[in-house]
């Protein structure tokens, strides 16, 4: 098994951080454009994709800025990230995105994020 890199993806949304904060810590809402379902319970997050579950931990979260969260499967340095960036100057808020995967399935990784985030902007209306 080949080790996974890590890699960052960005994407410009028209959103405020807040509005985008809540779709990625809220339970309900990351089920809206995530998974197809998800639970939250001491910490860790259940996310359902094709009735298969994966659970991850929530390891750390910064209101309206960044949630961290680890696969509880994963590899002990491997986790995903997002974080909302907003520029200073022209207010424009970005998400970004920091994951972990085989070398070899980096690019179907990436796809599969532009997909998740097609979803969210479409239901932020965004």
């Amino acid at each position: 098994m080949s080790e996974k890199k890590k890699f960052n993806l960005e994407y410009e949304i028209k959103s405020s951080p807040k509005i985008l904060y809540s779709f990625l810590n809220e339970p309900n809402a990351l089920a809206q454009w995530f998974a197809d379902d998800v639970s939250y319970r001491d910490q860790v997050y259940t996310f359902v994709w094709d009735d298969e579950e994966h659970k991850a931990k929530l390891l750390s979260a910064k209101e309206n800025k960044l949630v961290k969260f680890k696969w509880l499967e994963d590899e002990p340095h491997c986790y995903f990230e997002m974080e909302v960036i907003q520029d200073e100057l022209t207010n424009d808020v970005a998400l970004a995105i920091t994951d972990f995967a085989p070398e070899d399935a980096l690019e179907e990784r990436k796809l599969i994020w532009d997909n998740q985030i097609q979803y969210l902007i479409s239901v932020l209306g965004a």
